[in-house]
């Protein structure tokens, strides 16, 4: 099990490095996230939801991710509020004091999918969630070393460097642990260093004769690395100005969801992608992006509040284009109606009025994958390109579209999805990774107005990335020491 000394210490990361590695050393390995938290989130193949990480660790595993990956996955609908998922299925949104006394049920969820991965694998990769060292959250914990001393599994300690603090992090977190839970850590992995080695190696050594724990190995940091991330959105990119060929703007939610959905763009060479935060206007653009939300009517509320239903409006009269994804779609259209109060209160919100579509929210979430042919043109008068489209479903809504709109694509099972305006400048569509096929990929930009060169697909670019990381793990980490763990 890979714990952390902080949330974003690199634990997603190491385990999906380690999977790549146990898989090239030819062990059978899988994921496995007890608890996770997250509004990032993948399908499966058999139709559930699990956090995206674990998506991502099963790709370097080189298995197809299932919901035994990660049992529980709750999913923030307010700073105190959670929609509760138990392997793979919405139960209910809970409090967080409601889900505290739900733990115990919860872990019983836990322990059954464990088993049966342990059936299957030889070795199973597990994440912890935040720190094992939250004293507020040590009853009743089922993410950290509550699930490692319940399966009996050693803890490798990850830190970041680039922090600072890394020694204080590291041996307070070892002091705050229980003396069974200080004996279950077999060393520990220093993340992201810069620089020369040698310069820290007299505070390795510090570590190893102050904890009695060996130093596994420290990970440089890795430039530009570009996997898929749970939770945080990555700064902007800088890019030459003479390569730009397209400029997007996609404003950040409180609960935006998904926002993977650009990775692909913000790799683009040609394409420069800004997150526009809270309090700021949206930039003068060619295309904005509204992207996915767990809680659509309060982002859309948020949205107005902001001021950039002005700022889309002033787009669209200067000729630039706007895409909708999931809640950001369902925002573009006429209302969104919640009548049994899913995502909060009861009631009906009047949507930015650019497409011709009615949303209602109920209790069953869509999740699926979907293909079929993009229906989206560069020029309204033009024939639809027919470029195949590929990607997930996954909302609480249905949402109907006049019977003479235009749709975004032709799904294979025959159903119209999506929808675009009448003068071509508005569109939206259910599909999540949209832009992971790089011919659907050139033709949405196509139809935002530029031309640009074709690139890799996400899955290429992603098995690159994780064997760039791999390649650090094999030669930075001490792996007779993590093999005589695992044997």
């Amino acid at each position: 099990m890979i714990q952390g000394t902080t949330s974003d210490a690199g634990k997603s990361v190491l385990v999906a490095g380690f999977c790549r590695c146990l898989k090239r050393l030819g062990y059978q390995v899988a994921p496995f996230k007890p608890q996770n938290m997250a509004l990032n989130s993948a399908v499966t193949v058999d139709g559930g939801e699990i956090g995206r990480a674990q998506a991502l660790q099963a790709l370097a595993a080189g298995i197809a991710p299932h919901v035994d990956m990660n049992p529980v996955l709750l999913k923030p609908s307010s700073d105190t509020g959670a929609q509760v998922i138990i392997q793979g299925k919405a139960i209910s949104n809970m409090q967080a004091q409601a889900f505290h006394d739900y733990k115990k049920v919860a872990m019983q969820a836990v322990v059954d999918s464990h088993q049966r991965l342990a059936k299957q694998y030889q070795v199973i990769m597990v994440e912890g969630a935040g720190s094992p060292a939250e004293i507020n959250l040590r009853q009743g914990d089922i993410a950290n070393m509550g699930f490692a001393e319940a399966v009996d599994c050693p803890v490798i300690i990850v830190a970041d460097i680039d922090k600072g603090g890394v020694f204080a992090h590291l041996v307070g977190t070892l002091d705050l642990l229980s003396k069974s839970e200080q004996k279950r850590v077999a060393g520990f992995v220093i993340n992201k260093f810069r620089g020369d080695i040698a310069l820290l190696q007299s505070g390795l050594d510090w570590l190893e004769q102050r904890t009695g724990k060996p130093v596994l190995g420290v990970l440089p940091y890795l430039m530009d690395l570009q996997l898929a991330e749970e939770d945080a959105i990555q700064a902007s990119q800088t890019m030459d100005q003479n390569d730009i060929r397209l400029r997007i703007a996609v404003p950040v939610f409180s609960r935006i969801s998904n926002h993977t959905d650009f990775d692909m763009l913000r790799a683009h060479p040609q394409v420069e992608l800004t997150f526009v935060r809270q309090g700021q206007k949206l930039p003068p653009s060619d295309l904005i992006i509204l992207p996915g939300s767990k809680h659509v009517r309060a982002d859309l509320a948020l949205l107005k509040q902001h001021g950039w239903d002005k700022d889309i409006a002033k787009h669209l009269r200067y000729a630039g284009k706007v895409l909708g994804i999931c809640g950001g779609y369902q925002m573009l259209g006429q209302t969104i109606c919640d009548p049994t109060g899913i995502e909060g209160n009861i009631g009906t919100s009047q949507g930015l009025g650019y497409l011709p579509i009615q949303t209602r929210l109920h209790n069953e979430k869509q999740l699926t994958h979907s293909q079929g042919k993009l229906r989206l043109s560069a020029d309204k008068n033009s024939k639809s390109v027919e470029a195949t489209v590929s990607g997930y479903q996954i909302h609480v809504g249905h949402t109907e579209r006049d019977a003479d709109s235009k749709a975004f694509a032709l799904l294979d099972d025959g159903q119209l999805e999506g929808c675009v305006s009448l003068d071509n400048q508005v569109a939206g569509s259910y599909l999540h990774g949209m832009f992971d096929s790089p011919l659907a990929l050139k033709q949405i930009i196509a139809w935002a107005g530029a031309e640009t060169d074709e690139v890799e697909t996400y899955a290429a670019q992603q098995e690159r990335e994780l064997d760039r990381l791999a390649d650090a793990c094999m030669t930075h980490l001490d792996w007779k020491k993590i093999q005589a763990l695992i044997n």
